[in-house]
């Protein structure tokens, strides 16, 4: 049974509670299946010497590939690759059997996975209204009876939209409760789902690993106050974005902060995982704060490459930042 009400709390104080879970991916038809705990123990060496990060990344072995495990959630998340660099994340919680996907692209891979896996499908959540997010809804709900979820400003443009949700609504997704966040920018529309239990939000095109979203609909002060209020989440929070950008963003931030050692050590593992065909998301709101320039704004070194003046505001330099990324 779908719960709607009202959160009663700020951002600031949502509950926090670590989650180690697993991550699984299948890359063209093979399945790979890596322990997160595993992916993101180079994570937390994010602030040591490159040397020693490439020492650690050339440690993993095949044999270190498993199942989707959740230590300590009823909740799995899965990473499903859709189009050329999209993802969706199915959810199942397995206790109840119930399963949902986040940003459905397109529905072949989805039905893949479910099929393979002998899963039904009951919720379909979507963060904006974007094809390359929302392009699998009507396929899926016809397929499977799904009720698909969305933001109420944007009904009129999410395919097959049953249930609408706004800023601050909390609603249940079998035993979990997850917190609605209106997160604009990228779309007027656009809303965040954070998992307090789990740990984990759903992002959307709001906050990439190293970016954010293109401002198509949005304002520099708008995508400010929407990565605010993302990065009043507990630092243990792993962040879930609609996009394998990671590579290309690294690159772009090294550009504007050179000398930031932390990104140094996250690109360099960023490019190990790529050129192995894995997956960099999850990420960490922890990381992302040591090295994505959009949750940097007050950089002395990134205000000075871009010639931002000192007496320019956050929102200022955001977009000053986003402009010099579109033209990267």
């Amino acid at each position: 049974m779908l719960m709607i009400s009202k959160a009663s709390s700020a951002m600031a104080s949502l509950p926090c509670s670590r989650m180690r879970s697993g991550l699984c991916v299948w890359p063209g038809m093979r399945q790979l299946c890596l322990r997160k705990g595993l992916l993101y123990g180079f994570m937390r060496l994010f602030s040591t010497p490159l040397k020693t990060l490439r020492g650690a990344s050339r440690s993993l072995k095949v044999a270190q590939f498993c199942s989707v495990v959740n230590m300590s959630s009823s909740l799995q998340i899965e990473l499903v690759p859709c189009l050329s660099d999209n993802y969706a994340y199915l959810l199942h919680d397995v206790d109840t059997g119930t399963v949902g996907v986040v940003d459905p692209s397109e529905a072949l891979p989805v039905i893949d996975v479910l099929t393979k896996k002998n899963r039904n499908l009951t919720y379909i959540l979507n963060t904006h209204h974007h094809h390359d997010h929302t392009g699998g809804n009507v396929e899926l709900k016809a397929r499977y009876g799904a009720k698909v979820i969305g933001s109420g400003l944007d009904r009129e443009r999410i395919p097959g939209i049953d249930i609408v949700l706004n800023d601050g609504d909390k609603w249940m997704f079998a035993g979990h409760e997850v917190h609605v966040i209106d997160t604009p920018g990228h779309t007027r529309g656009h809303i965040s789902f954070y998992f307090p239990g789990s740990g984990a939000i759903f992002t959307g095109d709001t906050l990439f690993s190293l970016s954010c979203g293109k401002l198509f609909e949005g304002t520099p002060e708008q995508m400010l106050c929407s990565l605010r209020k993302i990065m009043s989440l507990p630092d243990v929070t792993n962040i879930y974005c609609g996009h394998e950008y990671t590579l290309s963003n690294s690159k772009f931030a090294l550009s504007i902060e050179p000398e930031n050692r932390a990104l140094q050590s996250y690109a360099a593992h960023v490019s190990h995982l790529r050129s192995k065909g894995l997956p960099t998301i999850p990420t960490t709101l922890k990381l992302e704060k040591a090295c994505n320039p959009f949750l940097r704004t007050s950089s002395t070194e990134i205000r000075r490459t871009l010639n931002i003046p000192v007496t320019a505001d956050d929102a200022e330099a955001l977009g000053v930042i986003r402009q010099a990324k579109d033209n990267f």
